[in-house]
């Protein structure tokens, strides 16, 4: 495929994908706000009670769109059993998502099904995919078990303001989908970051503050799985800095937000308003300045992914990537100065 040919493949993937989106949410819109309203609680940003699935639209457009394009292409029939795996967990994870939102699921069951579905998408690396190769192969295999279930679960616990989660999908998919065009990642992989990409676009315009819409566990636990196991084969594909930049701000709110509740012996599990975004928020901060800096901060980790991905330049990349998320943690942990 030719280049300005793959880019105009994108762009209308991307499109495609944002339409949809949008459309299903407008039609489905009756449903949604019977299938689970988010009442407010200690956790949350919002409130007054808020429809939630908006996931549902979201996973199945990207499902719908990825399919429809390699059913287009021709995609191969490994291409298409390895999709069909990934999908199928993607499924799983999100029928987890569908009874968190209406009823509580205790943590053992909810991770045993998570474990299965990660396990699954493991399943789908290539065998020569190596990301810890100084230890043998079972072992980073348990360790990407590991890292991918704390993946999945931090991105739902960042899921809890107002375009947050599109502030952090939007710059991940968009890159993840043009080191596909450069190569990098396999093309079927770069259609699924891109409809991802587009279906989140068309559901900001209904989660945007104040939110009509939120996607719930439904929308968050398998965009998480999805998201992991892309970066995974972007890090197994030699763009190792690039996946650890990319999701950068996501991955130091929640681990040292959880760190400083388990030194002070507070419940990690439990609900809670202890993440940098959310005490922003309540140190005077508007919602849309939080999302706004995250939004920049994650667009500038993306330019930096793209740059290690083109240049030599990782160190460099990764020691000015972790330098503005702590000054966007800081500025988050600060707050407004009194008016």
């Amino acid at each position: 495929m030719q280049d300005e040919s793959a880019a105009f493949v994108a762009l209308t993937i991307v499109a495609v994908a944002a339409l949809l989106s949008a459309t299903l949410i407008v039609a489905l819109s009756p449903l949604l706000a019977r299938y689970a309203v988010a009442k407010p609680n200690a956790r949350s940003s919002h409130t007054t009670p808020t429809p939630q699935g908006g996931g549902i639209v979201v996973i199945g457009t990207t499902i719908a769109v990825t399919g429809g394009m390699l059913l287009i292409s021709a995609a191969s029939a490994e291409s298409t059993l390895r999709l069909a795996v990934v999908f199928l967990s993607v499924i799983l994870m999100a029928g987890v998502g569908v009874v968190a939102d209406k009823h509580p699921i205790s943590a053992a069951p909810r991770l045993v099904l998570q474990t299965f579905a990660v396990i699954a998408v493991l399943s789908t690396l290539p065998p020569e995919l190596r990301l810890l190769p100084v230890v043998p192969w079972w072992i980073e295999r348990i360790v990407l078990l590991i890292g991918t279930l704390w993946f999945i679960n931090l991105v739902n616990f960042m899921d809890g303001l107002d375009l947050m989660t599109v502030a952090e999908v939007v710059p991940i998919t968009a890159t993840l989908g043009i080191t596909g065009l450069l190569g990098i990642l396999p093309w079927p992989e770069a259609v699924i970051s891109f409809a991802l990409c587009g279906t989140m676009i068309g559901f900001a315009v209904f989660n945007r503050p104040i939110a009509k819409l939120f996607l719930g566990d439904v929308g968050s636990l398998p965009i998480g799985l999805l998201l992991g196991w892309l970066l995974l084969l972007l890090a197994g594909n030699g763009g190792w800095a690039a996946a650890i930049l990319l999701p950068l701000y996501y991955l130091a709110d929640s681990t040292i937000t959880l760190l400083r509740r388990a030194a002070n012996r507070e419940p990690i599990w439990q609900a809670h308003r202890s993440h940098f975004y959310q005490r922003a928020t309540d140190r005077g901060f508007r919602v849309i300045d939080v999302v706004a800096r995250v939004f920049a901060v994650n667009v500038a980790l993306a330019l930096m992914a793209l740059a290690t991905i083109v240049w030599p330049v990782d160190i460099v990349a990764l020691s000015a990537g972790a330098a503005i998320v702590a000054w966007l943690l800081i500025t988050l942990a600060r707050g407004t100065k009194p008016a």
